[in-house]
């Protein structure tokens, strides 16, 4: 179903700084903003760092230059390792109300009951053998050394969501072991403080990817126990399909190759990334665009199929040609050296397949370069007979049509001697770049 007309969505994109993004989640990112500026909204950027062990500046660095990249820019930053009261208070709302209590099976103890469950053909769910200790059993176990790790209480209920992208969903928690929220050394796991977060900057809707579907069931069961009664503070939910590979296999295997930084390294266009990210798995067109409006103005969540969306790298670098091929000069000014001109821009444009490619042709028009001559005395009296300038776009043309030849035996020579190289823009826009003291000097020979 789409999503219904809201005022001001506010929705958030809570990446680990963990590593460098890429693809896949920056999917999320994309659906996220798109949809917060489609209707008037806020786009909260909350790294999710309380895993300080494996969390680095450097990556949300990169995180944070990867999104401007791309367009995304936010409207609120935070990090959640400066919210460490708020889950502190959280959690003790939690254990006063009876949702949250500590268990102290080791690791070994918990598989060594999931195994049994398993062999006896059971669903290998938590026993909640934890809630039949008194006050003095918990003393003797910290006594001997354990610390608790805390799970949420589940109400045994059938949890009903209306997702936007999946339709009606529901999950019996009753048949769902209750998760551990608080790790034994005091940590909070991010499901926890995901929907803390949530519930204190009023997100509105939760977009992700479908492998947190299975999460949902609970999260709504925790904001209903932090932000009141029944359905008050809960946001809607957008399950995005993940994205697999032109084979349909997973891409967390090549999420290195496919990051952001390596993607924009190889001269991938930011706008080519969007498109595609935005239209792959829809039932839009995956076509170029100039900026990020057409986007949003038409990503709509009833438009989302449930299929796993195929990403091509392949697909993505054509995208990226094409983009390229529709930038008008003043989108791609201050990316290209010396300000060439718009003459320029449109003369190569439609020859590159990244901005890269570019600067030869600069090389070509403004020179020096050596020229390569084949049939010395055709050149000669080609040259004999250039135009006097002003040169448009026409003097190609009218030059080469008085030289008496036609085709390959023609134009070959001419491309060689001007610009060096066998194949490339047209000619006619060309040549009025080269002028006509450097075109007299390469067909003589002479580098120009």
């Amino acid at each position: 179903m789409s999503a219904p007309t809201i005022s001001a969505p506010i929705v958030r994109f809570a990446p680990s700084p963990t590593g460098f993004l890429h693809v896949g989640n920056v999917r999320a990112a994309l659906f996220n903003w798109l949809f917060a500026r489609r209707h008037g909204g806020k786009f909260v950027l909350r790294f999710d760092d309380t895993d300080r062990a494996r969390s680095r500046p450097e990556f949300e660095a990169a995180i944070e230059r990867d999104l401007a990249w791309l367009g995304l820019g936010w409207d609120i930053k935070d990090r959640q390792s400066d919210r460490l009261p708020a889950y502190h208070a959280a959690r003790d709302r939690l254990i006063e109300a009876g949702r949250l209590y500590p268990c102290y099976e080791t690791p070994e103890e918990l598989e060594f009951k999931r195994k049994r469950l398993l062999a006896q053909g059971r669903p290998p769910i938590y026993d909640r053998a934890a809630l039949k200790l008194d006050e003095a059993g918990r003393r003797r176990l910290e006594s001997d050394g354990r610390r608790p790790h805390w799970r949420f209480r589940l109400a045994p209920e059938e949890v009903r969501w209306d997702d936007l992208v999946r339709g009606p969903q529901h999950v019996d928690e009753a048949s769902q072991s209750d998760p551990v929220l608080v790790r034994a050394d005091g940590s909070y796991l991010y499901s926890f403080t995901s929907v803390v977060d949530d519930t204190a900057f009023a997100i509105t809707h939760v977009i992700r990817g479908e492998d947190h579907v299975t999460n949902t069931g609970a999260q709504i069961q925790m904001f209903q126990a932090l932000g009141g009664p029944s359905g008050q503070a809960v946001p809607a939910f957008a399950h995005l399909p993940l994205l697999v590979d032109a084979a349909g296999g997973g891409l967390s295997k090549r999420a290195g190759a496919l990051s952001i930084g390596e993607l924009r390294q190889r001269g991938i266009e930011a706008l080519a990334i969007d498109a595609l990210l935005a239209r792959l798995g829809t039932a839009d067109p995956v076509e170029p665009v100039s900026s990020l409006d057409p986007l949003i103005a038409s990503v709509d969540f009833a438009r989302v199929g449930r299929a796993a969306a195929r990403f091509s790298e392949e697909e993505l670098a054509h995208l990226s040609a094409r983009t390229l091929h529709a930038l008008p000069y003043e989108a791609v000014r201050d990316r290209l050296a010396g300000d060439p001109g718009e003459g320029f821009w449109l003369a190569v444009r439609g020859n590159l397949a990244t901005l890269a490619e570019a600067k030869p042709w600069l090389e070509v028009v403004r020179g020096p370069i050596a020229p390569k001559i084949e049939d010395p005395a055709f050149l000669s009296a080609a040259a004999a007979r250039l135009p006097a300038e002003p040169w448009d776009d026409t003097t190609w043309k009218s030059w080469t049509s008085g030289l008496g030849r036609k085709g390959r035996d023609l134009f070959h020579p001419l491309r060689l001697a001007l610009t060096a190289r066998e194949t490339g823009p047209e000619m006619a826009k060309l040549l009025p770049l080269i002028g006509r003291a450097k075109a007299v000097a390469r067909l003589r020979g002479e580098a120009a």
